[in-house]
């Protein structure tokens, strides 16, 4: 029997939407108030879902303290009060916008490469607020 298991964690971050090759009226025009330095924050909501057998001992998809390591050392101390323009080189000035969709891609490719064999990373959602959220979803 395969069964799934969500962990949701939250922080605190900031990130801007800003293109520095375009002109200071052409990022207004297109990403209106969220193109203004510095920036602007959100308190994020990331929600994790593993999938696996159940370890017959434990009746665990996942040992919770590994998944919970997992997620403090790929997400959350990455993240955490940090602006990730300045935390993450992939979203560095120049780089991708720190959009929700490529939060939580990034998420996903550093949560997938850390989960111990038999468990699969089936979604990662990240959320803005309780208006915006995006998914990345895993093989079914």
């Amino acid at each position: 029997m395969h069964c799934s298991l969500t962990r949701v964690l939250t922080f605190h971050a900031m990130h801007r939407y800003h293109k520095p090759a375009w002109s200071e009226a052409e990022n207004q025009r297109r990403f209106g108030w969220t193109s203004a330095a510095p920036g602007h924050g959100h308190l994020y909501r990331v929600e994790v879902t593993v999938a696996g057998p159940l370890d017959p001992e434990t009746q665990m998809v996942i040992d919770l303290p590994l998944l919970d390591t997992i997620l403090t050392e790929t997400v959350a101390a990455p993240l955490a009060g940090r602006h990730l323009g300045d935390a993450v080189p992939t979203f560095a000035p120049g780089g991708e916008l720190p959009t929700c969709e490529a939060i939580a891609a990034w998420c996903f490719g550093r949560v997938s490469q850390r989960l111990p064999r038999g468990v699969t990373l089936q979604r990662v959602l990240v959320a803005e607020d309780a208006t915006l959220w995006a998914e990345c979803r895993g093989p079914a």
